[in-house]
């Protein structure tokens, strides 16, 4: 499979940049580092010499809320936005974000890159019953796949989880993204360490490289089977009477910093602070694992597990 966009060049240079402007959208949700991805890319565009034009939307986002940013590079570029059905390659941090803006990307040649990760809003989950269905996107990521000729799909978060890093998700993708686009490895790096923080250079580097070694291995028809038969296993378990879609709530201790965020937002009122200010679950029966204290808490001290679901596997 072609996993670069095919109208790049050989070489990085602008001079043989062709006359149409390569056209890459990276959608997600507030929190996520959409903007810090757009920024990386749209930086080492200008440093290989090509004019680049940039868009986004975050005014509104905070946590939760829709982010995207277009980016435009070329020999010459006029226009900061792309047009629905042009856009070359299309990175999504949040699952359901990615499915939204996928009209935009040319069905053709264009390359789809998505978290698996998926952020249910609030307004998906009107029914606070422990274990009831939401109003989240349902397709799941074989079927997503089957439809996309180029595209991957990988948990970004459990890889970054994995080195230790897990708010560095965001440059695993972006470790991914430098497979579908003719850039040196060593320009990507040197340009991610210029936007995230000095102590933390070393670990974005490695999940960049984490990013890039997955894509690089990706076996698509290896992963279509798994994800067929996950989907699969999953609708007969939920299927069965005994068994419940129940979820479960961690707090680090260590982490917390006693905000009461989590506390304030949650819909249950199920949590609260104790007498050293730390977060505690008092109802664990009354947790829906609508995961908006996890989504809201800034130190990531919060963490909801439920079983995976065809989107997530």
């Amino acid at each position: 499979m072609n996993r670069r966009v095919p109208l790049k060049a050989d070489t990085p240079a602008a001079s043989s940049a062709p006359e149409r402007p390569t056209n890459v959208l990276i959608v997600g949700v507030g929190g996520q580092g959409v903007i810090m991805v757009s920024k990386v890319l749209a930086s080492l565009c200008q440093e290989l010499g090509y004019q680049v034009k940039q868009s986004e939307v975050h005014g509104m986002a905070k946590r939760g809320g829709a982010v995207f940013s277009h980016v435009r590079f070329g020999h010459t570029v006029y226009s900061p936005t792309i047009l629905e059905g042009d856009a070359d390659v299309l990175v999504a941090l949040e699952w359901a974000e990615g499915l939204r803006w996928l009209p935009y990307l040319n069905q053709d040649s264009g390359t789809f890159i998505a978290d698996t990760q998926h952020i249910v809003p609030p307004f998906a989950c009107r029914n606070r019953i422990r274990g009831a269905d939401s109003g989240y996107s349902r397709e799941t990521v074989h079927e997503v796949m089957e439809s996309v000729a180029n595209s991957f799909a990988l948990d970004a978060l459990q890889i970054a989880t994995e080195l230790g890093v897990p708010k560095a998700a965001n440059t695993v993708l972006l470790g991914t993204l430098s497979t579908a686009l003719e850039f040196p490895v060593d320009a990507w790096k040197g340009v991610i360490s210029k936007f995230v923080p000095p102590k933390t250079v070393e670990a974005n580097t490695r999940a960049f490289e984490a990013g890039h070694e997955w894509a690089l291995t990706f076996d698509r028809e290896t992963r279509l089977k798994e994800w067929q038969e996950h989907t699969a296993r999953f609708s007969a378990e939920i299927a069965r009477s005994d068994v419940a879609v129940t979820s479960t709530l961690e707090i680090t201790e260590a982490w917390c910093k006693g905000c009461d965020i989590c506390v304030k937002f949650c819909p249950e009122r199920c949590l609260a602070m104790d007498e050293r200010q730390i977060a505690v679950l008092t109802d664990p029966d009354r947790c829906t694992g609508c995961r908006i204290c996890e989504w809201l808490c800034p130190d990531l001290a919060i963490a909801v597990h439920t079983p995976a679901s065809p989107v997530e596997a």
